[in-house]
């Protein structure tokens, strides 16, 4: 596995996501703490662009959990059919929907532990809504950020977990807020999957990758 980069470097690196992107944002399209929850939801297995596609005419009439519940599960389906699992992930926004009014009196949580108690939730969709919404500095380990993490150096781990302590542990504190999006947006189009663009890779000269492109 690879090694994890030392602090100074780390730190280097950090510093150039910053300079050439002060504020990066989710691509995740959302209005308020609950879109967003829904939107994160359905992103499982899916694409950005194809939920915010699905969530456009959605959000405009169901942005509230009791909207969403007056809504149906029907009527949300042919909202998010063009979506994977879309049959499962309808029943689920429908009972986080119930179980926010229930439990938390209709406002989307702000611990991970409250947020993981809701269908559909995971902790990488809890640190999503943490990192976003409420500004904490919570990772969100998606496959980018796993294969960017050990191909680089940046956050090495086994396991989506172990990548999470990592950015935890070795980032800079104030470079934690920002990480997740950088990282996730660094292997989304550039350092990808198959033809990693290490051309125009602006941490080439720091990158562990032994394969790299032109």
């Amino acid at each position: 596995m690879t090694k994890q980069l030392p602090y100074p470097i780390l730190k280097q690196i950090f510093a150039r996501f910053a300079e050439a992107e002060p504020e990066p944002k989710g691509e995740l399209r959302h209005t308020n703490a609950f879109t967003l929850v829904v939107a994160v939801a359905l992103s499982a297995q899916a694409t950005d662009v194809g939920v915010n596609k699905a969530t456009a005419k959605l959000f405009q009439i169901a942005d509230t959990p009791e909207k969403m519940l007056a809504l149906g599960e029907e009527a949300l389906i042919q909202h998010i059919k063009t979506i994977g699992l879309f049959r499962n992930k309808a029943k689920n926004v429908i009972k986080l929907s119930r179980l926010l009014i229930d439990d938390f009196g209709g406002e989307v949580p702000s611990s991970r532990a409250a947020l993981t108690t809701l269908p559909g939730v995971g902790r990488k969709t809890a640190n999503v809504v943490l990192s976003m919404w409420f500004h904490h500095p919570a990772q969100a380990v998606d496959t980018h950020i796993f294969r960017v993490g050990n191909r680089t150096g940046i956050c090495a781990g086994k396991d989506e977990i172990a990548v999470e302590r990592a950015i935890e542990d070795n980032i800079p504190a104030e470079y934690q807020h920002h990480a997740h999006h950088w990282l996730i947006l660094h292997g989304r189009y550039i350092c990808t999957a198959r033809a990693p663009k290490c051309g125009i890779c602006p941490i080439r000269d720091w990158c562990q990758y032994e394969e790299k492109l032109p």
